[in-house]
Formats: structure tokens, sequence, C-alpha cells
């Protein structure tokens, strides 16, 4: 007999695969090689709003107007893969949207869910912080009597998140050892540990969030919720203050080792990774689950493990940084502050201590006087991170006085 969970994440998966195939589920050779381990990868960055966020959209609504047929106004709140998706679903359904963002959403976001819904919905502009916004936003739809649409803390769109694995389950040849999730509000997640508890118990259940948004790290660790101080919000996609309600209750007994959480720096490495190798574009929440099989490799060595890629909504503007922030994770790129001699020369003297693999990426006076010496900030990339030990050894045989500041968070944030 089907459990009740099941048969409404197969009736979402039913209605959705009435507006798109059901995305791929294929063997990645590169990841597989690397972990030594049969490595599949859900890709919801194919989706038709490249997340998965989609899904849970369309089933909310027409669940919604299932029981409220007179319902023709829907409102939410978000800065990016939720609007889209919602923005998707209203044109779908042909019902008016009202998609609330902050004022300092990307022109580029805004732009998406526009073209996503097209003349059924309306954006406004309203906040300069998220919370500002989901404030207001429920303060129109209230007044207005429409539908808010929660991202992730509603049963409705935790059953449409759930159609993933209803899908991945008809595509994988058999049954994984292991499945990794990325966690973000927790309704992709807590959508298919529901499914999976009833399908595949014996599957193991890992959980990656970002480090500086470990919102189920910290509820599950207090055994209650938990909403965070304060948020790192690089990995937009799943930095969240403080997971959904319901998605905590289904995922408050994960075992404290179930739970991994990824430096924003290693993040970057994954998402240059897949975009070199393989040529798949992830934004920073889509490349959670790959990168955390770094921290699971001795775990999955010889087993089928399958990562949920959740999204591939990324800005190349934002290129350069990823790529920066990879190299410094790496030790491939430090910046230091010099004291340099003001004489002539001074700038030679330190050029032939490089090395033939060092690269001079900043170079940029600090403190320009008459004195004797100068403060110089110096960015350096190389090829292999020993080639900084022979620098540095150099340069302390020089008698040169530095500081590196590449992971001095202060310093980093006013001169970098």
């Amino acid at each position: 007999m089907t459990d009740t969970f099941t048969q409404r994440a197969k009736d979402a998966a039913g209605l959705i695969h009435e507006i798109f195939e059901p995305t791929l589920c294929a063997r990645n050779d590169h990841l597989s090689k690397k972990f030594d381990a049969d490595i599949w990868l859900k890709r919801e960055d194919l989706s038709p709003v490249r997340s998965y966020k989609i899904r849970g959209a369309v089933n909310a609504m027409h669940r919604a107007r299932n029981d409220r047929p007179n319902l023709s106004l829907f409102v939410c709140a978000s800065a990016g893969n939720h609007a889209q998706g919602v923005a998707f679903a209203c044109r779908h359904f042909g019902v008016r949207g009202v998609i609330f963002m902050p004022v300092t959403t990307p022109k580029q976001k805004v732009e998406k869910t526009r073209i996503f819904g097209g003349d059924f919905i309306e954006i406004r502009m309203m906040g300069d912080y998220f919370d500002d916004t989901l404030v207001s936003a429920k303060e129109f739809c209230a007044e207005a009597k429409g539908h808010f649409l929660a991202p992730f803390d509603d049963e409705d769109v935790i059953a449409g998140q759930a159609s993933v694995a209803v899908e991945f389950f008809a595509q994988l040849p058999s049954l994984p050892d292991i499945v990794i999730l990325p966690v973000g509000g927790g309704g992709l997640a807590s959508g298919v540990v529901s499914f999976l508890k009833h399908n595949s118990p014996s599957t193991e259940i890992y959980f990656v969030e970002p480090m500086g948004g470990a919102s189920l790290t910290a509820s599950v660790k207090a055994q209650r919720l938990v909403a965070l101080e304060a948020v790192d919000s690089f990995v937009d996609g799943a930095a969240v203050a403080q997971i959904g309600s319901i998605p905590f209750s289904i995922l408050k007994d994960t075992p404290a080792d179930h739970i991994l959480t990824s430096p924003e720096d290693r993040i970057c490495t994954s998402m240059v990774e897949m975009l070199n190798v393989e040529g798949i574009v992830l934004e920073p929440a889509g490349a959670l689950t790959i990168d955390a099989l770094t921290d699971l490799a001795p775990t999955i060595r010889g087993r089928s493990v399958l990562c949920v890629v959740s999204g591939g909504n990324f800005d190349f503007e934002r290129l350069p940084e990823v790529k920066e922030r990879a190299q410094k994770f790496l030790e491939l790129k430090k910046y230091f502050i010099l004291r340099m001699p003001q004489r002539p020369g001074a700038l030679r003297d330190f050029l032939d201590l490089l090395g033939k693999n060092d690269d001079v990426a900043r170079f940029e006076y600090l403190k320009k006087s008459a004195r004797n010496f100068g403060s110089v900030l110096i960015g350096i990339e190389t090829t292999d991170r020993e080639n900084f030990d022979v620098l540095f050894a150099r340069m302390d045989q020089a008698g040169l006085v530095y500081k590196d500041i590449t992971n001095d968070q202060t310093l980093s944030e006013y001169l970098l």
C-alpha cells in the first residue's frame, strides 16, 4: 500500500510532467573516477527555470486553486529561484502574481523573473533586506486576500520538491547507497527524505549546507529552531538564517555526523572545476552536494551516490569573484602588504625574487609620502602552493617586512 506522502509526491510529479520532462539523471564519469565511486547527478539546473523551485511552486499553486477555485492572486517574496518558479507557475495557470523582491536584487534576476511571468506578474521592489521585503509581501497579501506562496515552509511545496525523488527512482538502474542533499530552507531536503523513508529506508542520506548559513546544524544541535545571528549570503540559494519549521520537524532527528558544512571558498573550487572540466554552469547552492564529496571521500569509495544538483542560475558577472575565491582556497593566490624602501630599483629588486611561475596580479601603493619606506598592496598568483614557501623564504632572506592578509577578513574587506 502506498503511503500518503509518496502518493502526494507522485501526484505532484504527474502534474509537473505535464509542463516539462523529468530532468536529467546521469552518471558523471569525471567525479566517479576522482572519488572511486559510482556517482550520479540529478540535474535540477536543467529545469525550465534552472532550479528545482518550479516544482514546489507549481504543486502548491495547483493545490491552492483546487481548494479555492476562485483564487486568482498569488504573492511571494524572493530574490532568486523561488521568484522565478512562482512567475513561471503564474503564467502556466493564467493567474495573477505579485512578486516582492529586495531593492538590492541583481537586475539579471529581476529580468529573468519578469520573462518567466510575462504579463501575469507584477514585480514590486521593496526593502533593502529580505526580511523587510517579506513583511511587505505578507501585509499586501493579507490586504488583497491573496494566497502567500512560501518558498519552503509549506506542505504542498515540500511535496512538489519531492517529485525530484520520484524521478530519480525511475531513472536510476538501482537504488543508490547514498543520497546527498543541499539544505537551505529545507523544502527539497525534507521532501526527498520523506519519500526515501518509505521507499528506500536503507539508503544513507547526507545533508550539506554552506558554512556561513548552517541553520540545520545549529537547530539540530539545540534540538529546536535556531535563527542564526549572521549569514554569509554568498551561497544565496541556500543561505538562510533559519530552516523552515515544517522541514525541521522532519529533519530534526538527523545524526549530527550526517550534516556537512561546505566552506564558501571551497564551493567556488567545485564550481570552477565543473565549469572547466564538464562545461556545467552551477550556482553556489547548486554545487553544494558536489563539494561535499570531498568530505565524504572515504565513506563513498566503491559505492553508488546520487547528488542532487539544485540549480544553475549563475550570473557570469560573478565569475571573477568565484575564480579568485577558488584560487585563494587552493592557496594559489595570496595578498600581502609589503614595506618597500622608496628608492630607485626597489621594485625591480622585489620582482627579481619572484619565481618563473609567479605572477603579479595586483600592485598598489597604499601610502605615498617622502618617507624612506612605503606600504604596498601586492597580489601574487602562482601554479603551485609550494611556490609561496620559496617566495617568502627569499623575501625573508632579503630582509623585507611583509604581512600576509589573504585570510584577514577585516583588512580584505577594506583593501581587496
